[in-house]
């Protein structure tokens, strides 16, 4: 039995030969880019955006809009083609400048680049865990807003997945948690087309990915034809069923479809097939002329739009309603989405650290992370297996599970990259501040995460903990050396190493107010001296410019010592009774050279060449402020924390002396 009236087969029909053209010529005008995605998904695309999404093109910040991520991002002109026709704000030109520096289309999708695109995507399986992340976020805004009255938070989360997305162990991570957690609003689309950029997938892999999702606790919908409209419409309609379970829809499709030359083999995956431009679109009944959308469909679409239109607004009547009916949850939604409170602010409400003499900035951290959250409930945060070890858990935030999603305290098992990425989405949401924590040494684990976080300018914190060789017996594995210098190299990530509580405090002031990327906070296990010795107010407001002088010298200048963290108590000891000694502490390097002109010659004077950089990490970012280091630049062993500052040279008298 037919499920789908003749007039819109044939309008999605037309649509997705229509969208395979658009990605044809876009590709072969810029002779680079990845047909097989696009041409082998364009019948899902087209009942995806024709009937299954909610949206409103004219409104794509809605709240309440379905968020479509597309993980597999090398195939963005099937998400431009589609946005293009669905009526957001890209123009044919825009299309047509795919690829070209500065237009709406780049090469891979970018979150705030272009209208509808809802993720960063490009290095396979983050997309997956960004859309994890989502679904999450909205579970968690169902719980925490929803009344009994009114649902303002009722969509769902679709993300386009292929082959090399799932063969990554992020997606297996990031899915492991999504059916732990009862995603029900969850469904990935899973591109099967057997093939991969090298090879046919069979080389590379022969699990059964139905039982793989079923053990995440999935339910599986298979679709042995992914061309064929009307079997996807029904297998969108059965994968929309409440059943307290995410969904996986196996499309079995053919890459490159329409090209005949290079379709269903790993030649038609990237753009192999564009020479043959011509031929194919003579074949999918397009016309000779580039970038073609017919009236009827551009037509077809609109009311499709008109529709979405319709629901967005029947939502803000039911937002209204709400809104009037429950005050308190309307103030704490208007305060998630507002600006985010300045750093002097936030620093007001952290207590000082009076009476304290000693403390691992991972402990202050913790006692600062819950007065910040007492102020600010949209505050959330996660661990990899370590909240007893990284001491962030939000007491009395309760944990995120199917029968508490409003929980703020997110156990993530021992997930790192998943992790990141799922924090990530909850960033792309917009309406919480997730934060999360690990060792150091297992940063790298994250590191792609990471890297998107900062190239989407995402405000988000982690916290690593265990930060250096003062982790001491558990030897090289867990001694992190050169992880923060690999991560200051990271564009736009303000990496903070606070020397004690005080200005570990001033840090997170600067991580929550930050609006415009990602804070790494690089805390120690050890304790530290709290340094009574330096004004309270001195050490918070320096670590808000990057760097501040710790000790002035009191005679001529002769001599400057550099240091953050674990080692700036080191550098001060040495420096006492030599009045021509200056000591700096440079808790975040990133922000201090942001600093005017004039501060940054006030802190460091060219007129001292004599600089001497104090950490325990890698040498190589400190010779821009300095002529020489204290540093490990290899590996530890396992040893005593103090045989291990002193066989690398981080006592008081080597720096003394050097």
């Amino acid at each position: 039995m037919s499920v789908m009236n003749s007039t819109t087969f044939t309008a999605y029909k037309n649509a997705a030969a229509q969208a395979r053209g658009l990605a044809i010529d876009a590709i072969a005008d810029r002779k680079s880019g990845h047909l097989g995605l696009p041409l082998g998904c364009a019948e899902i695309g087209a009942v995806l955006f024709g009937q299954v999404l909610r949206y409103d093109p004219k409104n794509p910040d809605w709240l309440n809009r379905d968020r479509f991520v597309l993980s597999a991002g090398h195939g963005s002109m099937f998400l431009y083609s589609w946005l293009h026709i669905c009526g957001y704000d890209i123009s044919i030109k825009d299309v047509a400048d795919f690829r070209i520096m500065g237009s709406k289309t780049p090469g891979h999708p970018e979150f705030g680049v272009t209208p509808g695109v809802e993720v960063t995507s490009g290095p396979l399986g983050q997309g997956v865990g960004n859309a994890v992340g989502m679904a999450m976020a909205e579970k968690m805004a169902e719980a925490r807003f929803n009344s009994e009255g009114e649902k303002i938070f009722s969509h769902k989360v679709y993300c386009l997945a292929g082959d090399g997305c799932l063969q990554e162990g992020i997606a297996a991570e990031a899915c492991s948690l999504a059916g732990l957690h009862k995603l029900d609003n969850l469904v990935i689309l899973y591109d099967s087309n057997g093939v991969t950029l090298d090879e046919m997938l069979s080389k590379t892999q022969a699990d059964d990915v139905k039982k793989r999702f079923e053990s995440y606790g999935f339910e599986v919908v298979l679709c042995d034809d992914g061309h064929d409209l009307e079997k996807i419409k029904k297998a969108f309609k059965k994968a929309s069923k409440a059943n307290g379970k995410p969904k996986i829809i196996i499309f079995k499709t053919v890459i490159a479809k329409g090209i005949c030359q290079v379709e269903n083999c790993n030649k038609g995956h990237g753009e192999g097939g564009a020479k043959f431009a011509a031929e194919a679109k003579a074949k999918l009944g397009l016309p000779d002329s580039k970038f073609f959308v017919s009236p009827d469909t551009y037509a077809f679409f609109a009311k499709r739009a008109k529709k979405g239109a319709r629901e967005r607004k029947a939502w803000l009547k039911t937002f209204e309603s709400w809104k009037a009916a429950n005050p308190q949850k309307a103030a704490i939604l208007e305060a998630a989405k507002g600006e985010k409170a300045n750093a002097e602010t936030l620093l007001s409400e952290i207590p000082p650290f009076e009476g304290v003499d000693k403390t691992a900035t991972r402990a202050a951290g913790g006692k600062i992370l819950n007065a910040l959250a007492a102020q600010d409930a949209s505050i959330i945060t996660g661990a990899a297996d370590l909240f007893g070890s990284t001491k962030n858990y939000i007491k009395d935030g309760g944990d995120f599970s199917p029968e508490n999603w409003s929980g703020r305290n997110i156990w993530f098992g021992i997930r790192e990259h998943a992790m990141g990425a799922i924090c990530n989405g909850f960033v792309y949401y917009g309406l919480f501040k997730p934060s999360c924590a690990t060792f150091l040494t297992f940063a790298g684990y994250m590191m792609g995460a990471i890297r998107i976080a900062a190239l989407a300018k995402l405000p988000e914190q982690y916290f690593f903990t265990h930060d250096s060789i003062g982790v001491g017996l558990d030897g090289p594995t867990h001694q992190p050396v050169e992880l923060v210098a690999q991560l200051r190299c990271l564009p736009n990530l303000n990496v903070i190493r606070p020397a004690d509580a005080e200005e570990c405090a001033a840090a997170y002031a600067l991580a929550y107010s930050r609006k415009d990327g990602p804070t790494a906070l690089i805390l120690s296990r050890q304790d530290l001296p709290v340094l009574s010795e330096i004004p309270a107010d001195i050490r918070r407001r320096g670590t808000l410019r990057g760097a501040y002088i710790a000790k002035r010298e009191t005679a001529p200048l002769q001599k400057i010592i550099i240091s953050t963290g674990s080692e700036l108590h080191l550098a001060l000891e040495a420096a006492k009774g030599d009045d021509s000694v200056r000591v700096v502490s440079m808790p975040c390097m990133e922000i201090f050279d942001a600093q005017p002109d004039d501060y940054k010659q006030e802190i460091l004077p060219d007129s001292c060449k004599n600089r001497l950089a104090v950490e325990a990490g890698a040498s190589l970012p400190w010779y821009k402020y300095a002529s020489r280091t204290i540093c490990t630049d290899t590996f530890g062993f396992s040893a005593q924390e103090s045989e291990l500052y002193a066989h690398f040279g981080l006592t008081v008298e080597n720096i003394r002396k050097s």
